[in-house]
């Protein structure tokens, strides 16, 4: 059979249903076969960076697998970001890309390019990927498969990328003569003293659960809503885990970090003991790693070394284990805990949720209390994909999660323009479960747009919520702050499209949101069977608060409490006062 037919069975045989792309010279043989089998959809995107989005948000919904492709030159560089993404939020990718015939190839040749659109793509991406090769012998299309889909989703999961010229991708193979790669049985790595956690659990009187996102990662959510019932302390969680625990837990505390909510902050600054469960601890979780909750102890659970040898405190307990192998161990031996009772502890971190809310005006002025009520009309099963700006602050702190919800995030590469195809690719995962939304701002909107012309074609049921202050926020809050107000290119030299006649121009209905009644609106057009955009019309100024400044600790964030208010909140010696007795 044709190499490239080949491919398409393996995927379809692994389990994919879809693969996102972009049409090319170099990949026309793929595509082919793709489109000549039935159990196999090739979904045509308008940009390799969607057709990349969109593996990433089949990918997170599903767990397993994404697969996008790409013709060779620009269309293997366009996949980039995406596939950063794909690599700093750990998730399993394979993106395919065509490349020139092999004896087109530059080789060792000391000239830039000798055939058309010839790029080393694979150099390229070697550091943003697990794995990375060009075929250069047919042959060798089984074992190279079946090895970039080992790689991609076993340990630290990420994305791997295959090269495959065309002559390679036409050749004739017997599939009884290919060889396959043999299957290493996982390792789950299992390097910790359970006793030892145990015994620093039991001693706490403040403990904390800090949930990150490789609790999904390794498909661990039963179990940690298992121990999250049996331990009753309260739990705050990283950006990344922000839909791992069921936010209408009363033990549910916010998610930490420099845009934070100031209640999680607060609990997680004054706690004694931290179980920090598949989350990277960078400097946008801590703020200045020295003054990070400076009397608990700290236990890491992380499947990746290299991130447990990266020390937050100098006496933190690193568990290098698989979190799905942890929490079941921790789970049998929980139990045996003689543990205290925490009732005062959960109370004092109520107080500080009841304090200090995420919603303040309830009014469509405050976009808290749009993404708020908005979370009000979403439903189980519901799929919510967050564009990168401060819509997304937003969203992540003042939405309610439910346990079956997924909220999909762009992390670690914080890529502007993630949420439409990332939701088209959340779509296509599982089409007859749960609504999916993308909410983005106008400038992540902007970054790719062309989207909307799939959502037309295909009558894909995304609904776009776009919240539009006609400026970068994020970054017209810096100049605030550091460049004393010089707008340039967030302001000036930049301005916002009416997206409801762009949206219109495409033969997509459109919702223009003025008014704070009109959110009320919304539900009904949600469960609709049609793509619809969602304007939501902000003043320019917006902000995101409470926000962590630079050199401060994490519990004393922006807009500043008066100096007493926030030492009478600190059950831990206040960074620069006197106080030196910790309050139980």
């Amino acid at each position: 059979m044709k190499l490239s037919d080949y491919i398409a069975g393996f995927l379809a045989e692994r389990g994919c249903t879809h693969v996102f792309g972009y049409a090319g010279g170099a990949i026309t043989h793929l595509i082919d076969s793709l489109y000549q089998r039935q159990d196999l959809h090739f979904i045509g995107t308008y940009h390799e960076q969607g057709a990349a989005f969109a593996a990433e948000g089949y990918a997170r919904r599903k767990n397993d697998l994404g697969v996008a492709i790409a013709t060779s030159g620009p269309g293997a560089t366009n996949l980039l970001t995406g596939i950063g993404s794909a690599y700093f939020d750990s998730i399993p990718c394979l993106y395919l890309t065509g490349q020139v015939n092999t004896y087109e190839y530059k080789g060792a040749l000391p000239v830039r390019q000798l055939g058309f659109q010839e790029t080393d793509i694979v150099s390229i991406v070697k550091p943003i990927t697990k794995y990375a090769v060009r075929i250069i012998d047919p042959l060798q299309i089984r074992y190279e498969l079946e090895k970039a889909i080992s790689i991609a989703t076993s340990g630290r999961k990420g994305p791997v990328l295959l090269d495959i010229p065309m002559d390679i991708q036409r050749a004739n193979v017997d599939d009884n003569c290919l060889c396959g790669y043999p299957e290493k049985p996982e390792d789950r790595v299992a390097d910790f003293s359970l006793a030892h956690i145990m015994e620093l659990l039991g001693k706490a009187q403040r403990p904390v659960i800090l949930v990150g996102g490789g609790v999904r990662l390794s498909s661990a959510q039963k179990l940690f809503n298992q121990m999250a019932k049996q331990l009753e302390i309260p739990i705050v969680c990283s950006l990344m885990g922000r839909d791992v625990y069921d936010n209408t837990n009363d033990n549910y505390f916010g998610m930490i970090g420099a845009y934070g909510n100031r209640y999680a902050n607060l609990t997680i600054a004054n706690s004694d003991f931290i179980l920090a469960l598949g989350t990277r601890l960078d400097s946008r979780q801590t703020g200045t790693a020295s003054t990070f909750a400076r009397e608990a102890k700290l236990v890491r659970v992380d499947i990746d070394r290299n991130e447990l040898d990266k020390k937050i405190k100098k006496d933190e307990y690193a568990v290098h284990a698989d979190i799905g192998y942890f929490l079941h161990a921790l789970n049998e031996k929980i139990s045996q805990l003689n543990n205290p009772a925490y009732s005062s502890w959960l109370e004092q971190a109520r107080t500080y949720r009841q304090k200090y809310p995420s919603v303040g005006a309830n009014h469509i002025s405050d976009p808290n209390f749009i993404m708020s009520e908005l979370s009000k009309i979403t439903a189980v099963d519901d799929v919510i994909c967050l564009d990168v700006g401060q819509n997304q602050m937003w969203a992540a702190q003042s939405m309610q999660i439910s346990q079956d919800q997924r909220l999909l995030i762009s992390g670690g590469m914080g890529a502007m323009g993630f949420s439409l195809p990332v939701a088209i690719g959340a779509y296509y995962q599982n089409p007859q479960r749960g609504k999916v939304l993308a909410i983005a701002g106008d400038g992540g909107l902007q970054m790719n747009i062309q989207e909307l012309a799939l959502l037309k074609r295909n009558r894909i049921p995304v609904k776009i919520i776009v919240m539009n202050n006609h400026s970068l926020g994020m970054i017209r809050h810096f100049q605030e702050m550091y460049f004393e107000g010089r707008y340039n290119a967030t302001i000036k030299d930049y301005e916002a499209p009416d997206f409801c006649k762009i949206a219109a121009a495409y033969g997509i209905r459109t919702v223009n949101i003025k008014d704070s009644h009109e959110l009320s609106s919304l539900k009904p057009l949600l469960s609709s069977d049609e793509p619809i955009l969602i304007e939501i019309q902000l003043p320019q100024s917006t902000y995101v608060y409470p926000k962590l400044a630079i050199n401060r600790p994490i519990e004393d964030q922006e807009p500043l409490l008066p100096r007493d208010e926030l030492a009478g909140n600190m059950l831990v010696k206040p960074i620069g006062s006197d106080k030196t007795d910790s309050q139980a």
